[in-house]
């Protein structure tokens, strides 16, 4: 997960637990004052009816008529019991012939004087009351209709600010964050992209005095110190190449003569024969070695051409003949009735050449046989090229070794070698944004896999 993805994600959960403990305190806030007005206006209901009863000449008469002209004017669908002393009940404003009422609520209020139950349907406020110097229970239920639904409608409201909100400071968290982050996703692209055959250029930058812009200018120090180290390294190696292959040619070329040379004995034939091998082996290392310079040295796609791979295999396996004339290749075809086929690729033929000599001379000098099959298969997507020999299979640690430098199987320990063809192979393929894998299809049989796109 990207770091602005984790900022934004983070950011959005803190927000969101913070709104959301506010959304609570409101909605608990304004349901305890709904309470408490709700509370109110049934204290002056009580005033209300308590002064009616002190000041009635007539009750039985008079409170029929009274009632009935202030009913809901203070609460909604109100009823009011009214018991004296004794606990009985002297007037309803109920319309049922059936009365219900609970006992133990008047018990209570002998020793409360003051009851209020919430949460039912409806509410209820009992009251004891000394009237005219005798006892009143006084039991008023009503409905707070309007508040409940306003606080309906405030819960809904705040669960809707709650969701609008949390997504719209999700997306602005991202959206900012990738603003302020994209300094360092440019850094972290440009650390992607280094290698050693790549031209290290500075970062462009606005100093804008935070921390990436420190570390944006750290980092292009670093690359300027890299640069000088890479070049110097190039410089060198392609220099002291250079600089060895003519000596060794002229040492080759004595040697050459020196065994051609009647005088020399049967026996100091076989010694020069065999420094001459190690000069020559000495010659295919600086060869390599020059080579893996230049490739570095001129890392550029703009050389590509149109390369049929058919004949770079061909051509690759007529210069291996020349020095191992005994071994044979079998050129396959996978064949697809539906598909076109061309065989060709965008690479640099003289690259892709060495590519496919060091493969089939692998498989001249490691194999049990002198012969290599070739099979090559193309697609609408790329193009695999299966080099295939007779031999013991490569230990799996040695097989995550064998593409780096001076790395050699067992099985190559007496051959003469310089460890870099596969090295070689690899970096041309790198460079031809292919890959180069190995693998053991059955047994005995060692596969290198060439893969191209298109």
């Amino acid at each position: 997960m990207s770091l602005k993805r984790k900022i934004a994600i983070r950011i959005s959960i803190v927000f969101s637990i913070l709104f959301a403990v506010v959304m609570v305190v409101i909605y608990f806030s304004f349901s305890d004052f709904r309470r408490d007005e709700f509370e109110n206006r049934f204290k002056q209901r009580l005033v209300f009816t308590v002064r009616f009863i002190e000041q009635s000449k007539d009750f039985d008469e008079e409170a029929p008529v009274f009632f009935n002209e202030n009913s809901d004017n203070v609460l909604l669908n109100e009823q009011i019991l009214i018991f004296n002393e004794e606990k009985k009940l002297i007037y309803s404003t109920v319309k049922d012939d059936v009365i219900h009422w609970d006992d133990h609520l008047l018990e209570d209020l002998d020793a409360n004087n003051t009851i209020y139950k919430e949460g039912g349907s409806p509410d209820i406020y009992a009251a004891l009351r000394k009237i005219n110097r005798r006892n009143y229970y006084i039991l008023t239920s009503a409905q707070d209709i309007t508040g409940v639904a306003k606080l309906n409608y405030l819960k809904y409201l705040l669960l809707f600010s709650f969701l609008i909100t949390g997504l719209s400071i999700g997306f602005l968290s991202y959206y900012f964050m990738g603003k302020y982050l994209l300094p360092l996703e440019v850094l972290n692209t440009k650390i992607k992209d280094i290698t050693s055959s790549h031209e290290l250029s500075p970062i462009h930058f606005t100093d804008s005095g935070d921390e990436i812009a420190a570390l944006t200018k750290s980092f292009n120090i670093m690359l300027s110190r890299l640069n000088v180290v890479f070049e110097a390294q190039k410089g060198f190696t392609a220099s002291a190449s250079h600089e060895i292959r003519t000596p060794l040619a002229r040492m080759a070329f004595q040697l050459e003569n020196l065994s051609h040379e009647k005088s020399v004995s049967h026996e100091d034939r076989l010694r020069v024969d065999k420094i001459l091998q190690e000069v020559y082996q000495l010659s295919d290392l600086t060869q390599s070695l020059l080579l893996l310079a230049k490739m570095e040295d001129q890392n550029n796609v703009n050389t590509f051409e149109e390369v049929r791979v058919d004949e770079v295999i061909f051509d690759a396996y007529q210069k291996v003949k020349s020095n191992f004339p005994e071994l044979e290749m079998n050129f396959l075809i996978v064949e697809n009735v539906q598909m076109d086929y061309t065989f060709s690729i965008m690479g640099n033929k003289s690259l892709l050449e060495i590519v496919l000599i060091n493969l089939l001379k692998n498989a001249a000098l490691y194999s049990d046989q002198p012969k290599v099959d070739v099979l090559v298969d193309e697609t609408e997507t790329g193009l695999r090229i299966d080099v295939d020999s007779k031999g013991s299979a490569i230990t799996k640690e040695k097989q995550e070794k064998m593409f780096q430098p001076f790395s050699r199987g067992e099985n190559v320990q007496n051959v003469p070698g310089s460890g870099l063809g596969l090295v070689i192979v690899k970096r041309i393929m790198d460079f031809h944004k292919g890959k180069v894998t190995y693998c053991n299809p059955m047994k005995g049989t060692n596969r290198f896999t060439l893969l191209f796109g298109k």
